[in-house]
């Protein structure tokens, strides 16, 4: 399940980069907006919290930047959300 995770949060990072880039917005520009560090926002970019640990934000932040970049919330995640449930 690690790696379906990790694979999944590499998909919302690069929906995060892809947005951004289509309404023409720098990362400290989405950060500031969404009231994140631009190192935070640029972690979620890249995929990962921290080194070898797939991104987890918060709903806050992942609404904050949806707002920012005006996109409903479901334009960044991918459709195909590995099964969380505990086995």
């Amino acid at each position: 399940m690690d790696a379906e995770w990790g694979s999944y949060a590499q998909r919302v990072a690069t929906a995060l980069r892809r947005r951004r880039r289509d309404v023409g917005l720098s990362q400290e520009a989405v950060a500031y907006r969404a009231g994140l560090t631009r190192y935070t926002y640029q972690k979620y970019e890249k995929g990962e919290s921290r080194p070898g640990s797939p991104i987890n934000p918060s709903l806050r932040s992942l609404l904050a930047i949806a707002q920012v970049l005006e996109v409903e919330l479901g334009a960044l995640l991918p459709g195909d959300v590995p099964d969380l449930r505990s086995r």
